[in-house]
């Protein structure tokens, strides 16, 4: 499936989510193909160029939600974002409520590991019953992109069976977490991902779908056996792509940030030692287009690691 974006530009709206059974309301950007030319805007601390509230292009695209990490924030994911909807993707980018850098009052907690990907199933329902939107959403073809604790949320979304660990219950008790699985999602991109709540035998068995998964060679929070939790315990390890970034640490998955947000004090801005993170996000965003055009993960590849 190629884009059929052909102006290239990227239209942006931001809206607000309800939960009702919280009693909140939590927001989502959404970035789309649209023929208006882009502008200079402000998304949080961050400038980048899109059309604001411009209308989607004719036609059906497919829809990818990215889920971010704990304690983060959607828009480090922006410039990915905005290439997938420059080459024909509806996106949207949902803040995780009371995990996110405004607020992460529920970092750690069985509550967390249940809100999470309920609430992207929330996210994915309102695409689809958007009047604006949801007669541009492409039929069975929902992927979702999680980096960090993302690639957990994904996981569960798709219908992995999670476990908490005891010190996140208040009672001490490890507990299964239930998660209604939605059916709507056909493959996942897994960046950094974690794992360690899937390591049950059968866990992962029900989640059976395309996968394009990278971790980091440099990673002290996801190091490389949370991808191998992964790849022992899904349905068919066939249809997983892997790939090694090398010298890449855990937080090379997030946008570049601007210059004067560079600082060994902000450790999400930081790389390795000789890691080009501007360079590296221009393989990272084809790569992810061209396995969300494709899907032919049909063997599992180690493939030759991103070379810094």
């Amino acid at each position: 499936m190629k884009g059929n974006n052909r102006q290239g530009y990227a239209g942006y709206s931001e809206v607000q989510l309800s939960d009702a059974s919280l009693g909140i309301t939590f927001p989502i950007t959404v970035m789309y193909p649209t023929d208006r030319p882009e502008q200079e805007e402000r998304l949080g601390p961050y400038l980048l160029e899109l059309a604001r509230d411009a209308d989607p292009l004719e036609g059906k695209f497919p829809l990818v939600l990215i889920s971010h990490g704990t304690g983060g924030s959607p828009l480090v994911y922006r410039t990915l974002a905005r290439h997938l909807a420059r080459n024909g993707f509806i996106v949207g980018m949902p803040e995780h409520p009371y995990n996110n850098r405004n607020d992460n009052s529920l970092e750690g907690t069985v509550q967390n590991l249940a809100y999470r990907p309920r609430h992207l199933r929330m996210a994915i329902d309102w695409f689809f019953e958007d009047e604006r939107i949801s007669r541009k959403i492409m039929p069975n073809a929902v992927s979702v992109i999680g980096h960090s604790l993302g690639g957990y949320t994904a996981l569960a979304a798709a219908g992995g069976i999670p476990a908490s660990f005891p010190q996140e219950s208040s009672d001490g008790q490890s507990r299964t977490i239930e998660v209604v699985p939605d059916p709507r999602i056909k493959s996942l991109v897994l960046l950094a991902p974690a794992s360690v709540w899937f390591r049950a035998d059968g866990a992962l068995r029900a989640v059976n779908l395309p996968i394009l998964m990278l971790d980091a060679e440099k990673d002290p929070y996801t190091p490389s056996f949370h991808a191998q939790v992964i790849i022992g315990g899904v349905a068919d390890p066939n249809k997983i792509r892997y790939r090694t970034v090398e010298n890449a640490g855990h937080f090379s998955f997030l946008s570049p940030f601007p210059k004067s947000m560079i600082n060994p004090s902000f450790l999400p801005s930081q790389d390795p030692p000789g890691f080009d993170r501007e360079q590296f996000h221009e393989w990272l965003n084809a790569e992810v287009q061209h396995f969300l055009c494709s899907h032919q993960s049909s063997v599992r590849q180690r493939g030759e690691p991103y070379h810094k």
